[in-house]
């Protein structure tokens, strides 16, 4: 006979350390995985610190057997779905388990039921916290390690979601470039030139010492382009303010570029250290020495080789316009060129719908290649 699976509901600090934690043992062999770092997972989950639970709800779960916490899951009610996309879904995140369909399914009959309970009509995930943040599901790529704001997953996960009877309703693409090459076709390279010609259009890095001001620009930005995008949802104030008091440590002046047309800001591009090469041998704890660490490799000598680019977009009205085409490709080179000269070899650009295959030639036509998928699964649950 098979031991019983039991669920805990995350109630205290204790319990959150727990469901924070549980990676270590299961990825404990994997020489991909990166340990998260512990201090700012704990503080995406502490529902006091983080403003998604402003206009969100969650609950956290552990699975048991065997006296052993074997997985873990969370399942949240964004009010933020119904109000822009007018459908009463919800979602689950942070799924880990162990090898075993038992585990699994009790894990997510327990997300689902909850979510039925709050009337929610369907579930659909993982979403760790929301489509913001840490999105889909590991499914191919698990060669390499993740990059910043990106997860890692067990081969088999994919297998317990399908025998729940998930089914998948989009992946996520994620490209790597070696931008040591120079990587503009000619005709590109004169595109640029010829829509730049007249002065309209010019690009800028963020100023430093209007550090909060830019990077919110940035982020409005960043809201309008994607806005019609599939499940697309707008940064808030508050997630605004946070994220531009979380952002201060990796941003620099160097690697981050607003393009103006006329004087006004249309089109942006982030370049980010990838933390989780900087981190990889921290074991996610920052204390007693984590910090000096971090500090010395991010700040006073910085020797990353890989970056990430997970904000880069143009305004509505300029998309699908050859100015905004040419804005695109003058910000991937403005960057590409001050990270090959930062010392930096490659770049992770992600995530891209598969659906969105003008971005995608983009990426292709100068020299970017698909190496990872993250998977969105859907099920229905109720009519």
């Amino acid at each position: 006979m098979t031991s019983p699976v039991t669920i805990k509901e995350v109630i205290n600090k204790k319990d959150l350390m727990q469901f924070v934690k549980l990676p270590w043992t299961l990825y404990k062999d994997d020489p991909n995985w990166v340990a998260p770092l512990i201090m700012e997972r704990m503080e995406v989950l502490d529902q006091k610190k983080n403003p998604f639970f402003e206009h969100a709800q969650a609950k956290l779960w552990l699975a048991c057997k065997d006296g052993e916490i074997v997985g873990r899951i969370s399942a949240q009610i964004d009010d933020l779905v119904e109000q822009y996309h007018h459908e009463k879904i919800g979602h689950f995140g942070f799924f880990e388990s162990i090898n075993d369909p038992q585990v699994a399914n009790v894990l997510m009959d327990t997300a689902c039921d909850w979510l039925k309970e709050q009337g929610r009509n369907s579930v659909m995930g993982p979403f760790s916290l929301s489509i913001n943040e840490e999105t889909g599901m590991l499914v191919e790529g698990f060669d390499t390690p993740p990059s910043l704001m990106m997860n890692h997953a067990q081969p088999y996960y994919q297998d317990l979601m399908t025998g729940y009877g998930m089914e998948k309703i989009k992946d996520l693409w994620a490209y790597y470039l070696n931008i040591e090459k120079e990587i503009l076709p000619p005709t590109i390279d004169k595109l640029i030139k010829r829509s730049m010609r007249d002065g309209k259009v010019r690009l800028r890095s963020i100023n430093m010492k209007n550090y909060e001001q830019d990077l919110k620009t940035i982020l409005d930005i960043y809201n309008d382009a994607w806005s019609d995008n599939w499940m697309a949802l707008p940064f808030t104030e508050a997630e605004l303010e946070k994220t531009v008091k979380d952002m201060k440590l990796l941003i620099r002046e160097d690697l981050t570029y607003i393009a103006e047309y006329d004087g006004v800001p249309m089109a942006m591009m982030v370049t980010l250290p990838n933390l989780n090469e900087i981190i990889a041998d921290l074991d996610g704890r920052l204390f007693p020495f984590g910090i000096l660490k971090l500090l010395w490799r991010l700040r006073i000598n910085p020797n990353y080789k890989t970056v990430r680019v997970p904000l880069m977009g143009v305004r509505k009205e300029l998309q699908n316009t050859v100015v905004g085409g040419a804005m695109a490709f003058a910000l991937i080179e403005e960057s590409r060129f001050h990270i090959a000269g930062a010392g930096s070899t490659h770049a992770e650009l992600s995530w891209v719908l598969e659906e969105n295959t003008r971005l995608s030639k983009m990426l292709e036509t100068i020299g970017c290649w698909r190496y990872k998928n993250y998977r969105l699964y859907s099920k229905k649950l109720q009519d």
